[in-house]
């Protein structure tokens, strides 16, 4: 079972020290959202918001970065937007 979006959110701000600043607005989109099937605001779901996030966080190295990109990633492959899984 996947971990709630907002506690990978918290996962990320505890283990990046120096959170870019490109990135940052999508984290704190995330700690606000539970599942990604879930609709954000205009969207119809928060794969997207994730999405983004990881392109805007590829300046993040080390163990715990790979980890929860790794989760991340698997999150969004996982999930279609169009409701076709």
């Amino acid at each position: 079972m996947a971990r709630p979006i907002n506690v990978i959110a918290l996962d990320v701000e505890f283990n990046w020290k120096n959170i870019s600043p490109h990135a940052r607005p999508y984290l704190d989109a995330m700690l606000e959202m539970n599942k990604i099937e879930e609709p954000y605001y205009y969207e119809p779901d928060c794969k997207m918001t994730l999405l983004y996030f990881l392109s805007n966080a590829q300046g993040w190295r080390g163990e715990d970065a790979r980890r929860i990109k790794k989760e991340l990633n698997a999150m969004c492959k996982g999930h279609d937007t169009y409701g076709k899984n």
